[in-house]
């Protein structure tokens, strides 16, 4: 069984799903599709997508696309399945167990807010393998800052949206998932500008200092406890970070790993192959600049687990903000990381 380690404590309840009491109709949303529509609404897209387009083929547009604002039809559950979860808002302790991570059920995750928590399995490529997600900053710091029109553009913020798509996709293809920094009231969120916050606490339930110091400690530390209790299994730590330059410097995302690790630094290679061929496919002639590296930073030197420190641009430069202002560009972001880290898996045990 998978286990997703959050900072509030989900109880988990499987629900029975019965006959035509369970039919019902729900509002398509601007930008929703039929696989979006499904997940949010508790429902497997590989199970129920035929039935969907069946009940609702007199509603749908184009080529089965969602008309906003249309009522759909759901799908009358017979005999499967679906894990769900409350969110009490006052626990504070460590984890919750899902379904059993078979291909196309739906785990439900608060943690990815309203829109995002219904997760369907859709994999195995990396069953087996533990991460711990550090995303920089937040709490009291909120890490580099940049200007974008009117706007201040925060690292802790955007590090952390990337972060938990990072965390969706490593979910859907298997793995177990540790959010070290997490934020108790921002899901994914798929505005431009990022409102801020300081409400980050560290893992399991830990404020966080203000001294940088302290801050890098305490998050190593949590890092090694989990590692101690998931010593047999194939575990990463990946940091995610917003770099600041000067506005003019345009840089390409860039990989840190201790001068020690060999296999963090195989692994920081292949992050960086990964996205050499995703812009060679997606964006031909561009070219692809970003670096691998080893630095002494506090929490490569001091990890347990295989640790790869990740700079995804410059905040202050004009060309790199649209990396983290076009949501799309965080989801790209998030989906390529994800590629790297299951060729990493499959060929750096």
């Amino acid at each position: 069984m998978r286990f997703v380690y959050f900072i509030l404590t989900l109880t988990i309840i499987t629900l029975p799903i019965l006959g035509n009491a369970q039919q019902r109709e729900v509002v398509a949303e601007q930008g929703e599709g039929i696989y979006r529509l499904l997940t949010r609404n508790g429902l497997s897209y590989s199970e129920y997508n035929d039935a969907f387009i069946k009940l609702n083929k007199d509603r749908l547009g184009t080529n089965n696309t969602l008309l906003v604002g249309v009522k759909y039809l759901l799908p009358d559950v017979k005999t499967n399945q679906v894990s769900t979860s409350t969110l009490p808002a006052t626990t504070a302790t460590s984890s919750t167990s899902t379904s059993q991570g078979k291909i196309g059920t739906i785990e439900v995750h608060n943690i990815f807010g309203p829109a995002y928590k219904n997760v369907e399995i859709t994999g195995n490529r990396l069953n087996g393998a533990v991460y711990y997600l550090v995303p920089g900053h937040g709490g009291p710091d909120p890490g580099a800052i940049g200007r974008y029109g009117n706007h201040e553009l925060h690292e802790d913020e955007y590090a952390y949206d990337i972060t938990l798509r990072l965390a969706r996709n490593l979910i859907q293809e298997g793995a177990t998932v540790y959010m070290i920094v997490i934020d108790p009231n921002d899901g994914i969120r798929d505005e431009s500008i990022l409102n801020t916050s300081k409400n980050e606490v560290c893992y399991p339930n830990l404020t966080i200092p203000r001294n940088n110091l302290e801050r890098l400690k305490q998050r190593t530390d949590a890092v090694n406890k989990l590692y101690a209790q998931n010593r047999n299994a194939f575990q990463r730590m990946i940091c995610i970070h917003i770099d600041s330059r000067s506005h003019s410097q345009n840089i390409d995302v860039f990989f840190y790993h201790d001068k020690r690790s060999t296999k963090g630094e195989k692994a920081a290679k292949i992050l960086q192959q990964t996205f050499q061929e995703k812009y060679r496919i997606n964006q031909p002639g561009r070219g692809y600049k970003g670096t691998v590296t080893s630095r002494n930073l506090y929490e490569l030197r001091n990890s347990h687990p295989v640790a790869v420190f990740i700079e995804l641009g410059n905040i202050n430069h004009q060309r790199d903000q649209q990396r983290f202002v076009n949501v799309n560009n965080r989801q790209a972001l998030a989906n390529w990381l994800r590629d790297g880290l299951i060729t990493d898996f499959q060929t750096n045990k």
